[in-house]
């Protein structure tokens, strides 16, 4: 009888781990660099893709193309019938997990950039390694929760993610791995989409609205905001909210955004590529938004900012809210364009509280955060399978 050739012999020993992505696309952007990283930099991982649309899956290869590829297999989860109830949302989370949990299971480790495949340990899930990467390195309280304890290992973009999860009892100092961001080595590695036809070059604000729905500013403000720019010829507008704000909206909804769509100086995106890889916070002279995470990417590069707190929330002292210390917070949208210039002339009155936010929230090194990253996940792999 022969042996097992050695091509056979090192796949009979890979490691087989699975990056998961069973939430929007916008996800991917948190942890595909590290499946690159991972592919590339250990050839005894076997890194393969899983999720829950063809829709994702030609997203995702044509990031890795954009990359110049990696020994990565993707795959399409079933059931087909299950996306078929699905029409404008990916397919329900918990179910997919539900009747996906037996070839789950096969990995040595799922990597997830949300927490919801926590779930899977209440599905009988055991012997695999359960990863959470994180999708932004926002502030509010909502993130840090329960579910992070079932992790096996947890990713921190800076010490204020990590001292936060640590100290609030949510992740074991051993379990947590502060890596930097993944996101921006991906974006800094593919070119930005097609940036906005503005008729004149006036000074761009980004209006970025959370789907939350007391904190979000949105169903308070939103149209005013966008009626005040459509009337105001000071500035160019970029309406960009969370991808998921605009998910599920009713036809009403649309309709009432739909009538700016052409408007010289506003420009209309409710979850398009350009909204996931910062081309929007990247171009805006200006942020505009309320509780979203996005603020930190836009701060990257200091610049401008203004929050809307229509709830009144009393803010000031709550670590949920420390990102509204880098600009005026508005209780109201009205004047909303006048407020926006004084946010322009007062920026020298916030920048050093930015720079030092955005110090604590990136620790970026020398050393790609996907790498970090990768490096993690073996590390802790050794670890436990001692």
């Amino acid at each position: 009888m022969t042996g097992l050739g050695l091509l056979d012999q090192q796949r009979a020993r890979a490691t087989r781990v699975c990056f998961l992505y069973i939430a929007q696309p916008h996800q991917v952007w948190h942890s595909l660099s590290t499946a690159v990283a991972l592919a590339r930099g250990w050839p005894e991982v076997r890194v393969e893709i899983a999720a829950t649309s063809a829709g994702h899956l030609d997203y995702i290869q044509g990031m890795l193309d954009g990359l110049g590829g990696a020994p990565i297999t993707l795959r399409l989860l079933p059931p087909a019938w299950l996306r078929r109830l699905s029409k404008t949302a990916p397919p329900p989370k918990a179910l997919m997990l539900a009747l996906n949990a037996g070839r789950l299971s096969a990995y040595d480790a799922v990597v997830t950039p949300e927490r919801t495949t926590a779930l899977l340990r209440k599905l009988g899930v055991r012997r695999t390694a359960l990863v959470y990467t994180q999708h932004g390195a926002g502030d509010r309280g909502g993130p840090f929760e329960p579910r992070l304890k079932v992790f096996d290992l947890v990713m921190a973009a800076g010490p204020k993610q990590r001292d936060r999860m640590i100290d609030e009892g949510w992740v074991r100092p051993e379990a947590c791995a502060m890596v930097g961001y993944p996101k921006f080595d991906l974006v800094d590695a593919l070119p930005p989409s097609v940036t906005p036809a503005f008729a004149r070059p006036l000074p761009t604000v980004v209006y970025n609205p959370h789907f939350h729905e007391t904190l979000g500013s949105w169903n308070a403000f939103g149209l005013s905001i966008l009626e005040q720019f459509g009337a105001d010829d000071r500035f160019n507008l970029i309406f960009a909210p969370h991808v998921r704000l605009f998910e599920t909206a009713s036809e009403v909804d649309r309709r009432a955004v739909a009538r700016f769509e052409g408007h010289p100086r506003i420009h209309i995106d409710l979850g398009g590529p350009a909204a996931f890889d910062m081309t929007y916070t990247r171009l805006a002279d200006l942020y505009l938004g309320d509780v979203s995470s996005q603020v930190y990417e836009f701060l990257r590069a200091p610049r401008p900012c203004l929050f809307l707190n229509p709830s009144h929330a009393g803010w000031k002292g709550d670590e949920s809210f420390h990102h509204w210390l880098y600009g005026p917070v508005r209780e109201t949208a009205d004047g909303i364009c006048d407020a926006v210039a004084a946010a322009l002339a007062g920026q020298g009155d916030f920048l050093e509280a930015q720079k030092t936010g955005v110090a604590e929230t990136f620790d970026l090194t020398s050393v790609p955060s996907s790498q970090r990253a990768a490096r993690a996940i073996v590390d802790r792999l050794a670890v436990l399978d001692r």
